[in-house]
């Protein structure tokens, strides 16, 4: 194409002559859908920089969203509730996060869905793919931001906030189901690992993840971006389902794949609940996982031959290799991720019990009360200082960690997960301790920002989605508050970063990372069902999606 009119059509995707929101044609010019979409910014770039027309409020905060017919899906419910909620804020910057964040999954990371209507998936436009039966009905690549590749974890607290809606809108509907069907082929195919690449049938170039790992039972590059065995992954596959059903009644994911990812998934439990020495003969029992990186980073791969630490039998808890975080455990029975696990091991029984499953149902369930009574006797330390407090991570042996780390699930958000109510005694002793410096030693705190963060970036950044957290995690007007306005102060790009180094929020990781602008936007919803007065005024009406 003449260098000018490969000009013309990029301004054409990525100027605005009119000024209106996501107009981003020049005025009169005519070009097909295909075309369009080919010139449309990767918004990697497109993120990094304001775009107008600019928020009313005292910041100024740009207008982040992709033109309409560059967005990656769109959902007319999702826009009322934009509509809705933004019209009624005072904060008219905090509207602009959430009118840039609510729809950023939508507007931005579905790499690739079809609808399942044309017989075997096929990408828009390509040929069928036939793999013996695998990749059938709707299927929806949910990719986290800026990698190209989907997280179990990510993708599934992405699509959270549009589940409430999803028996309004077919097509939203249709698109959460077909991300179920995806990840049922991805756990089916390598249960251990924690991001994937695009399936085979979307015809998606792979990505490489650029490291260096060793890894038992071993992948396959091309369907794997990288395999961190994370329990709290494998409880958000079964998360994404139990939230589905609630919100639609729909039965249509219980077919044969995902009774086989159901059986794939249980098999791994049973494995990872394996002590490290044999409780008769005290013999060193190899793990079904390992995990080597080569790397100078210790939060990169596990210790002792991609073993991990010891673990001791007992426990009815379940080893994770990883945090959320992406970091190695220390100690690897993750207390979040198994509260979080057992949780949805008792809703998905639940669920199998109304259409007739109870054997397997059974079996879902005593495991999720076996981990929660685990979590109960091994988890819960006394700390001279709080009390009775939730441990982050235990061995058995006796040994703690106590902090914990703004990924999420967290300590923080255990009433989120639906384990304990948030005026429980142990879980506030265990709120007190990891929202100051002298129980948590990742909580952060600066000139410019405070929250919990982690090691994964390093000891001067906290992540905003601690804040959000500590949100919905409250009843305390002021508490609540202050957290919005923080992040709301630190999002200068009008989007919510990963991170945010504490003396000046000008340094951050991520200007698009799609899980943290959900988290965002949940927290709004939550704030404007439960205390409609502090978003939207004295004696406001709650707001509540159904």
């Amino acid at each position: 194409m003449h260098a000018t009119a490969l000009c013309f059509v990029l301004l054409a995707a990525c100027v605005s002559a009119t000024g209106a929101y996501g107009e981003q044609d020049i005025l009169g010019y005519e070009m097909g859908p295909e075309r369009y979409k080919a010139a449309c910014p990767d918004y990697r770039h497109y993120a990094m920089a304001p775009h107008r027309p600019l928020s009313k409020g005292p910041l100024s905060l740009p207008y982040q969203r992709p033109s309409p017919r560059c967005r990656t899906f769109s959902s007319p419910q999702v826009e009322k509730i934009i509509d809705d909620i933004t019209s009624r804020m005072n904060d008219k910057d905090l509207a602009r996060i959430f009118e840039n964040a609510f729809p950023n999954t939508l507007d931005t990371t579905v790499r690739w869905h079809v609808d399942g209507k044309s017989g075997k998936s096929r990408r828009n436009g390509g040929n069928e793919f036939d793999d013996g039966g695998h990749w059938d009905g709707p299927q929806s690549f949910i990719v986290t931001g800026d990698i190209n590749a989907e997280w179990l974890r990510d993708s599934a607290h992405q699509l959270a906030q549009y589940q409430a809606v999803a028996k309004q809108d077919k097509q939203l509907e249709n698109l959460i189901l077909g991300a179920i069907n995806t990840q049922v082929e991805f756990v089916i195919e390598s249960p251990y690992c924690n991001a994937f690449q695009p399936p085979p049938p979307s015809q998606v170039a792979p990505v490489s993840n650029g490291q260096e790992d060793s890894v038992h039972p071993a992948y396959e590059p091309t369907k794997v971006f990288e395999c961190k065995y994370e329990i709290d992954s494998l409880a958000s596959f079964l998360a994404l389902g139990n939230q589905f059903h609630k919100s639609t009644g729909s039965k249509d994911f219980l077919h044969s794949r995902w009774y086989l990812a159901i059986d794939t998934l249980l098999g791994v439990l049973d494995a990872q609940a394996k002590p490290t020495f044999d409780p008769k003969t005290g013999h060193f029992e190899p793990n079904e996982y390992l995990f080597r990186r080569r790397t100078d980073a210790g939060t990169e791969t596990l210790s002792l031959g991609g073993v991990g630490n010891p673990l001791n039998d007992g426990t009815g808890l379940i080893r994770s290799a990883f945090r959320p975080s992406d970091d190695a455990t220390i100690l690897g029975f993750f207390i979040p991720g198994n509260a979080m696990m057992s949780v949805e091991l008792k809703r998905t029984a639940a669920m199998l019990r109304s259409v007739g499953k109870n054997k397997l149902a059974e079996r879902l369930q005593a495991r999720g009360e076996s981990i929660e009574k685990g979590i109960w006797d091994h988890g819960v330390v006394t700390h001279k200082k709080y009390g009775e407090v939730f441990a982050f991570e235990i061995d058995g042996y006796g040994s703690t960690i106590i902090m914990d780390d703004a990924n999420h699930p967290s300590l923080l958000g255990l009433p989120l997960l639906g384990f304990i109510e948030k005026d429980n005694k142990v879980y506030q002793n265990t709120r007190r301790m990891i929202l100051e410096q002298a129980g948590n030693p990742y909580y952060m705190e600066g000139r410019a920002f405070a929250g919990i963060g982690g090691p994964h970036i390093g000891l001067q950044h906290a992540w905003p989605m601690s804040r959000l957290v500590q949100v919905m995690t409250s009843d305390n007007d002021d508490e609540i508050i202050d957290a919005l306005r923080d992040v709301r102060s630190s999002s200068r790009l009008g989007l919510v970063h990963e991170s945010l180094h504490v003396e000046r929020v000008t340094d951050y990781t991520r200007s698009w990372f799609a899980w943290a602008n959900s988290v965002f936007a949940q927290a709004i919803l939550d704030v404007a069902a439960r205390k409609p007065h502090l978003l939207f005024g004295t004696g406001a009406e709650p707001y509540e999606v159904s």
